[in-house]
């Protein structure tokens, strides 16, 4: 904001810098360091002296992004300087972003008071600083001027007014008009004549910048003109006429339009088009650039009522919880049963609605719970032919931490990540939906949106909710330029759909709590204290023991410790989730323990250490009885065989209708043969009612985990940048080493033996050369010299000799700052330097 900006700049002398690289260049280093770490555009490639910088700074591109990141009430700064003449002082900025004292502002504009013209005098030395110092404006301060990109990109023309709706001068409107037809306008508007065309613009210019003057001319306008110009006062500056380059005169105008173009208060923009120049509409206006001016930026204003920090935490920190169980639910269902990726892809609409079902949840939920398990590097592709999604190895080392280590990396996952789940299943740009987990869901725009909305909630008393409605105005000001495009469901631009979301996705992970800013996140966003140590205290401790039930069931009556979770879903489903978990034993369940590898014992020993009751008889029943008839049929792999040591069992099965699908053969006593594979054949024998288990090639019963999918190692998707990184303190200490170098050699004072005219580079005779590099090594100078790389290109050094021997030349290089060597014969020729 530009409350949080620097000091203004001291003033400088009245002379001031002739050129953009001679005020660069009186910049200490600490300064282009600064400007080089805004605009970190400028470093790739680093500039090799400040002529290149300079080019680099008055690229149409690195201006415009330097402008996207400024300010609203800089950027107004910015805009009215581009409506003034270049030079111009402070003054004339505060005066058209106010408006003159003593005049009266048009009614469309918003009035302002004392406080508010004192608070645009206070801002603006701050804006015209941050300008200064991104390079955007330079100059001394009695003559500001922008660079050429940023005038151009922001100086108000017909077809561009920009945000102040203002249109071109009039000396820019009426080039190319004829000398007669400027003559003619001055005659219409009651001026004198004057001698040349250049003279006549000048006059009709001061006719139009002189209130007094102007106001007796427009007292003359019929009322039909008058409204017809308080239409297009604050733009768009033009209006559609027929014929509009036809030459008017006061005795011949009959409508509104034309009693306008005869006196030159519309000029022509095309044959088909008028526009009303910018002196007539600052006058109009009562000489201010912008209908609203916004000095300061616009506070949130919660309408709710501040909540007790502590309910906030507590809740917050449930959901936190919740986040982290979701997630582990999640990932523990696709290890079971991975799904495919499509082929562009992404995640199937089917997928993603058995997921949902799964989750119990809504599909954008799921969907943002799948992309915030990809972000966190949880979840990829596993790379297989069939690619399908599963966990990776991350999630194994994620399960290791504890809940408030693994919230932590999911919300800095999320904080950085420039996925938005959101855009899941809205139209493309084709008008097909977009597939969560896609590659077409990346938005740069999403992380910076939402450190500043959650930077916003952070500013506000502790527990204060805020909806995006009200952070909106705050958000649109900082930031003005970087709305983005217009968001998929038409309802607005992308910044503020991004803020909405962020407010919801902050709730579901536990970043808010009831719409305030909780503890941890708070940590999370300063970097000053751990967040999972800030959020360890609040979780509610997870439990060792469950409830045992009569009906086959068993309650938690909180959250478990992982291993104990783990180890009762393998043998129990969840029923249903909340505050507390109820899992209910089923015999599929009781097998798929006993699949893994558990045995009968195992499983009553397990359910008599952490249950508070005793071992319900029923569930005692279960167990034994599942175990009874588990592994008395094997089955192994013909296409697949079936064996068992009761043929009474086998003949049963073989008599059954339902196995003909399975194409059974009895091959001994106790074997089967099966067309099907060993894993359909488990499956029919399951679904007939019997407790088959598979065995290996050796006979040795197959212990089956169901959490044994895997992809191979895969790192987290890296966030979309929004532009060059930004540079660290060591780049950018050896930049500008390099830029001052550079410039040093571009511009030290020579003193170049005799050669012909017009040479840039020194030229010497090779035995010439040796004998003065040979001495510069000897009495230690400094020397100039031209050097061919091997590609031919030529450069100029600035070296300090060191060793000369061997045909080269070892010498520090201002240039690079770093020590080099140069090869003789690639040395055009040599020269002093003056001191």
């Amino acid at each position: 904001m530009t409350a949080q900006q620097g000091p203004p700049r001291q003033a400088k002398s009245s002379a001031g810098p002739r050129t953009l690289a001679e005020e660069l260049r009186a910049r200490p280093d600490d300064d282009l360091a600064a400007l080089l770490r805004s605009r970190p555009d400028l470093l790739n490639p680093v500039p090799g002296d400040l002529t290149q910088l300079t080019a680099r700074l008055s690229s149409r591109a690195s201006a415009l992004r330097a402008l996207e990141r400024l300010d609203r009430f800089t950027l107004q700064a910015a805009e009215a300087l581009a409506a003034l003449p270049d030079g111009s002082p402070p003054a004339a900025v505060r005066t058209l972003l106010a408006g003159p004292a003593k005049v009266k502002p048009h009614p469309g504009a918003t009035p302002l008071s004392a406080a508010d013209r004192s608070a645009v005098a206070s801002a603006l030395p701050r804006a015209l600083a941050t300008l200064r110092d991104r390079a955007l404006l330079w100059g001394p301060d009695n003559g500001l001027r922008l660079v050429i990109a940023a005038r151009e990109a922001l100086a108000p023309t017909a077809t561009n007014p920009g945000r102040t709706g203002l249109g071109p001068t009039f000396a820019e409107a009426s080039t190319g008009m004829s000398p007669a037809r400027l003559q003619q306008l001055l005659a219409s508007a009651g001026q004198p004549a004057t001698p040349d065309p250049v003279t006549a613009v000048a006059a009709f210019t001061a006719l139009l910048t002189d209130r007094t003057r102007c106001e007796d001319l427009l007292a003359t306008a019929p009322e039909p003109a008058l409204r017809l110009l308080d239409r297009l006062v604050w733009g768009p500056p033009t209006g559609t006429v027929p014929d509009a380059t036809r030459p008017v005169t006061a005795e011949d105008a009959q409508s509104p339009v034309e009693w306008l173009l005869a006196r030159g208060l519309l000029l022509p923009s095309s044959p088909g088009s008028v526009v009303l120049p910018r002196e007539l509409a600052l006058h109009l206006r009562g000489g201010r650039s912008h209908r609203t001016v916004e000095p300061l930026a616009p506070e949130p204003a919660p309408a709710a009522a501040p909540r007790d920090p502590r309910t906030v935490d507590g809740a917050a920190a449930g959901q936190a919880h919740t986040a982290v169980r979701t997630v582990e639910d999640l990932l523990d269902l696709w290890g079971l049963t991975p799904p495919p990726t499509l082929r562009a892809g992404g995640l199937g609409v089917r997928d993603l609605k058995r997921t949902a079902q799964a989750l119990e949840s809504t599909e954008p939920i799921a969907a943002f719970w799948l992309e915030l398990a990809y972000t966190a590097g949880l979840l990829a592709p596993d790379g297989e032919a069939d690619e399908h999604w599963a966990p990776t190895p991350g999630y194994d080392e994620w399960l290791r931490l504890d809940t408030a280590g693994r919230w932590t990396v999911l919300a800095r996952a999320w904080l950085a990540a420039t996925r938005v789940p959101a855009l899941a299943g809205t139209a493309d740009g084709r008008g097909k939906p977009r597939a969560a987990l896609g590659p077409e869901l990346d938005r740069t725009l999403a992380p910076s949106v939402r450190r500043a909305a959650l930077a916003l909630l952070a500013e506000l008393p502790p527990g204060t909710p805020a909806t995006a409605e009200e952070l909106l105005p705050t958000l649109r000001w900082q930031r003005p330029l970087r709305g983005g495009p217009t968001a998929p469901d038409g309802s607005g631009d992308l910044r503020d759909q991004l803020a909405a979301w962020t407010l919801t996705e902050a709730e579901l992970l536990g970043i808010t709590g009831r719409g305030a800013l909780a503890a941890p996140a708070r940590a999370l966003l300063t970097a000053e204290h751990d967040p999972a140590a800030v959020l360890a205290p609040l979780l509610p401790q997870p439990l060792d023991h469950v409830i045992l039930q009569p009906d086959l069931t068993a309650i938690a009556p909180g959250p478990l410790l992982t291993p104990l979770a783990q180890a009762l879903a393998l043998c129990a489903d969840i029923e249903s989730k909340g505050g507390a978990t109820v899992y209910r034993f089923t015999p599929g369940s009781v097998r798929r323990a006993l699949d893994a590898g558990r045995t009968a014992a195992d499983l009553r020993a397990f359910l008599a250490q952490h249950s508070r009751t005793p071992v319900p008889q029923p569930l005692a029943y279960l167990i034994d009885d599942v175990a009874r008839r588990h592994g008395l049929l094997r089955v192994g792999a013909a296409s697949s065989y079936l064996r068992c040591d009761d043929p009474a069992l086998l003949n049963e099965i073989l008599a059954d209708r339902r196995s003909a699908d399975l194409r059974l053969r009895l091959l001994a006593p106790t074997v089967l043969a099966a067309q099907a594979a060993p894993d359909v054949l488990l499956a029919g024998l399951r679904a007939m009612g019997y407790a088959p288990a598979a065995e290996s090639a050796e006979g040795d019963v197959l212990i089956t985990r169901p959490d044994s999918h895997r992809t191979p190692p895969r790192a987290a998707p890296v966030p979309v940048p929004d532009g060059p990184p930004a540079p660290d303190d060591t780049l950018l200490a050896a930049a500008v080493k390099v830029i001052r170098a550079g410039d040093r050699a571009a511009t030290a004072a020579r003193r170049e033996p005799a050669a012909p005219a017009g040479r840039q580079l020194p030229r010497t005779a090779a035995a010439e050369t040796l004998a003065a590099l040979q001495t510069a090594v000897l009495l230690g100078e400094r020397m100039w010299i031209g050097y061919l790389n091997a590609e031919g290109l030529a450069s100029q050094r600035i070296i300090d000799p060191v060793k000369v021997e061997g045909g080269y030349v070892t010498a520090f290089d201002h240039h690079d700052g770093e020590l080099r060597t140069f090869a003789l014969h690639r040395i055009t020729g040599v020269a002093e330097l003056d001191e």
